[in-house]
């Protein structure tokens, strides 16, 4: 007797609306009713999809939550504007833009104050977001070498090392600035910013 051969059977493919919607309804809910009162169930709704939609794409709050901010830092990009303090500046004033947004704001602020408690959700947080985002730093880093701004380094756990401090230096000083201290991160704070910045990396201050 000849056997049938069997096609295995597949799910349907996920929809790139169909995510993004959801995406923008879950930082929306965020804004309107905080980390606590959000339920998948109410961004299902919000975002016209079925509740077992978002359970096929995440395993529940933490994991929707931190995808819904991660995308909105996939946006950064770094601009090539002739030199590493102009692209420094014009980098940092899109990442302060983007804190300025209320639904990034209110999204980071839930997942950071959350994760303290939650191990998993600061893993996912890390892989998600921050080491994503440090592309930025290598992208620069490679740019100014490139320009010949900044000596080319060999080692490469000593170039990840560093790649980590800067990234850490310019995330942690415009989120502070921004969202904890509630001051604007304006042209005139970003040059300072890049002055000092710069004179940690070359040793000598940018020429004005």
């Amino acid at each position: 007797m000849q056997s049938r051969a069997t096609t295995p059977r597949t799910g349907r493919p996920r929809s790139a609306a169909a995510d993004a919607a959801i995406l923008q309804a879950t930082r929306a809910a965020l804004v309107e009713l905080g980390w606590s009162k959000l339920t998948l169930g109410d961004v299902a709704t919000r975002a016209g999809v079925a509740k077992t939609t978002l359970y096929r794409r995440w395993a529940g709050k933490n994991e929707l939550v931190v995808d819904a901010v991660a995308v909105l830092f996939d946006e950064l990009e770094l601009p090539d504007r002739g030199s590493l303090a102009a692209d420094i500046e014009g980098v940092v004033l899109q990442f302060a833009a983007l804190l300025n947004r209320p639904e990034t704001a209110t999204a980071l602020m839930a997942v950071v104050a959350e994760s303290t408690r939650d191990e998993p959700l600061r893993e996912r947080i890390r892989t998600s977001i921050v080491d994503r985002q440090k592309r930025l730093v290598v992208e620069g880093r490679a740019r100014a070498t490139a320009r010949g701004e900044l000596p080319p380094e060999s080692d490469p756990e000593v170039a990840a090392r560093t790649a980590d401090l800067i990234f850490d230096v310019v995330a942690g000083a415009v989120v502070h600035r921004t969202l904890v201290s509630a001051e604007p991160a304006d042209e005139e704070w970003v040059r300072a910013f890049t002055q000092v910045l710069l004179l940690g990396l070359t040793g000598t201050p940018p020429t004005p």
